[in-house]
């Protein structure tokens, strides 16, 4: 999580770009990819945590692994006050060890991080819904992100789920502004950036991962949404160039 006191920030989550100013937040989740800006424009909190530091009923409620949490918060009023002393205490407590024993010290610590990613987690960016507002996307969204590495046709999705096609598209069109199909061709890109920024496997180890006949009907796949090879797209992200 990261929070700025002054300046101006540019910073990349799973290739999307937000400007962040004081006041604002950022929460970068578990398997993103970030990118950073010019820092030497920027004063503020970095806050890093492990995934297991706190503990599941808090993770939960945080939602912590939902990737479709929007990463830009800009609280307000109350709630952008709430966060500031939530963070405050935190980093006091953490400049605090030795005071008290350790095991105390981290327990505190633990408290102090759940009562900061709480509030955040209930603070959403202007524009994106609190809740899923259709029961259909809801369950799709879900299903995707839970199997989109070996289910790729909309009938498969709509025949497990229970509804039809037409209704999971409708829904999708709806809420997400797309078609289900583009949600699930959207879901397994976003799935190969992240396998293409982060490590260093082959484009035909990938496309084995992530459900591809071939190697090459991956690149073709790639090539068509962003209009690069994956290799291409490997060496932009970090980059090198060939």
């Amino acid at each position: 999580m990261i929070t700025l006191s002054s300046g101006l920030l540019r910073h990349t989550v799973d290739f999307t770009g937000y400007t962040l100013e004081p006041g604002a937040w950022l929460w970068v989740r578990p398997g993103q990819v970030q990118q950073w800006g010019d820092l030497e424009r920027a004063e503020g909190a970095l806050i890093l945590f492990e995934h297991d530091f706190l503990d599941p009923p808090t993770a939960a409620a945080a939602r912590l692994d939902d990737l479709h949490a929007p990463a830009l918060l800009t609280p307000l009023g109350e709630d952008r006050e709430a966060l500031e002393v939530a963070a405050a205490h935190l980093e006091r407590e953490f400049h605090a060890l030795g005071r008290v024993p350790l095991e105390a010290h981290v327990l505190i610590l633990r408290q102090l991080l759940a009562a900061l990613v709480l509030r955040a987690a209930h603070i959403d960016a202007p524009g994106s819904p609190v809740a899923d507002p259709c029961e259909p996307y809801a369950r799709f969204r879900a299903a995707v992100d839970r199997d989109f590495d070996r289910i790729r046709r909309i009938e498969d999705y709509a025949r497990a789920l229970g509804y039809s096609a037409r209704t999971l598209s409708r829904a999708t069109l709806a809420v997400d502004g797309v078609t289900a199909k583009e949600f699930v061709d959207r879901r397994v890109l976003l799935e190969a950036k992240r396998l293409l920024a982060h490590g260093d496997q082959s484009a035909a180890r990938i496309a084995a991962q992530l459900g591809f006949s071939s190697a090459t009907n991956f690149s073709k796949f790639f090539h068509r949404h962003t209009g690069q090879s994956p290799l291409a797209f490997r060496g932009t992200i970090r980059g090198v160039r060939d």
